[in-house]
């Protein structure tokens, strides 16, 4: 008894109502998509792409360089050539002895350089080509993970409406129970039954109760694995709207492009100029320069200034094999890219096809289980009075009862596979976001 009593008060307190704002279907994926750590990293990521694109474009432009120094020393050679840096150098500054012990003097030197890559065998423009190709990977990226994310709600939140709809499913069996536990009693009162029949009604109320307990369990659960889908906190409360039904749309197509294969495909174009990147680095290059001096004794006087202009050819004949090295990662690099592609697209086209099928078998088990939860209802009643009137034993009664328990479970498992299957093909195809209409 106290064990029971124990019993009902846990079921009691599991049964209680959870209050929380109103949350669809819909919101609970624009959530996911919007808000979810995980596609706010990508979306992080993305914005670094940007910045690598501008990092590359920056091999093109002019580099701008500022220096200030400070140098103070009796050194013969940098004591002559500061002067005359300085246009200070006089006739007295040819004397045999300024010459070789001079005294300490300072030079205060400005240097504002200015360099232009003339000719770079094409190395700048197919590193900018290949952060730009890498950044539209990352926003196909970000839209795979949205769409994932979006799957992994939605899922999230009809399995949360399955076990809500299985936990009000399993009332009806315990009440269905305690109705033929009365039953039970009353045909034992009148001696057409004995206490066995009682004792094994009880025994299958006592699985009903413990069936309800595990399926609220269950359900709290999955309120909070559809919280984690949102990125939210597991204990934040909500109050589902969209209601666990079948939908009576026909089958979507399978026309659309999958974000993770343009991914793939803008990784194979980015490994390709990289490719081209390394192979020009092994050829020389031509820049111009441009330089303005100004050398000053003091820090604002006694000063000179001077400029220069070059033009050069820069080629690294051996480096020790890097060069070679950097194409041969790069090839290899390209031909992974290609057979990453190739097994993007094929997984691509088996996720289709096993979306298509999953689809097609959850719309026959909802045409297949719907009249037969009718027809166990139907059966439980004539048993349940053939019960009552002695005509059957209580071993027919509680088959009955198991099997409506039983059609009831399948018809809402087959509703629940035939709105995620609906899901998983607009994800196959590419097209799945919050605002897609399988989420009404």
């Amino acid at each position: 008894m106290m064990r029971t009593g124990l019993m009902m008060v846990l079921l009691m307190d599991l049964a209680r109502p959870v209050a929380g704002q109103a949350l669809s279907l819909r919101e609970a994926a624009a959530r996911a998509a919007a808000g979810h750590p995980a596609v706010v990293a990508a979306r992080a990521e993305a914005r670094a792409g940007v910045a690598r694109v501008d990092q590359a474009r920056a091999g093109t432009r002019p580099r701008l360089e500022y220096s200030e120094s400070a140098m103070r020393g009796d050194n013969p050679v940098y004591v002559f050539g500061a002067l005359l840096s300085q246009r200070q150098f006089g006739s007295g500054n040819f004397a045999i002895g300024k010459l070789n012990r001079p005294g300490f003097l300072n030079n205060f030197q400005s240097l504002l350089t200015v360099e232009q890559t003339l000719w770079d065998a094409g190395r700048s423009r197919r590193s900018t080509a290949a952060e730009g190709a890498s950044l539209q990977a990352r926003e196909a990226a970000v839209r795979a993970r949205e769409q994932s994310l979006v799957a992994h709600a939605a899922r999230a939140y009809l399995d949360a409406q399955l076990a809500a709809a299985s936990v009000e499913a399993a009332g009806q069996s315990v009440r269905s129970a305690e109705q033929d536990l009365e039953q039970a009693k009353a045909v034992r009162d009148a001696g057409r039954a004995t206490d066995a029949d009682v004792l094994a009604v009880e025994v299958h109320l006592a699985a009903m109760r413990e069936q309800q307990i595990v399926g609220q369990a269950g359900h709290r659960m999955a309120l909070a694995a559809l919280n984690e889908a949102m990125g939210l906190q597991p204990d934040t409360r909500h109050e589902l709207t969209t209601r666990l039904t079948a939908s009576a749309k026909a089958p979507p197509s399978m026309a659309g492009e999958r974000a993770d294969v343009e991914a793939a495909r803008a990784e194979l174009r980015a490994a390709g100029n990289r490719l081209a990147a390394a192979r020009a680095g092994l050829l020389p290059q031509v820049a111009a320069r441009g330089a303005f001096e100004a050398d000053r004794q003091t820090f604002v006087t006694r000063s000179g200034a001077n400029w220069t202009g070059s033009v050069s050819l820069r080629w690294s004949l051996f480096e020790g094999g890097a060069g070679r090295a950097r194409v041969a990662e790069a090839r290899a690099l390209a031909d992974a890219g290609a057979s990453l592609l190739r097994e993007r697209e094929g997984r691509a086209s088996l996720e289709r096809e096993q979306a298509l099928a999953a689809l097609e078998s959850a719309l026959a088990r909802v045409t297949a289980s719907a009249p037969v939860v009718t027809m166990a209802e139907e059966s439980l009643r004539v048993t349940r009075n053939r019960y009552g009137a002695g005509l059957a034993a209580v071993a027919e009664l509680l088959r009955a009862e198991t099997a409506l328990v039983e059609a009831r479970f399948r018809a809402l498992h087959a509703i629940h596979a035939e709105r995620v299957a609906r899901i998983d093909v607009e994800l196959a195809a590419g097209r799945l976001t919050a605002a897609s209409e399988v989420l009404e």
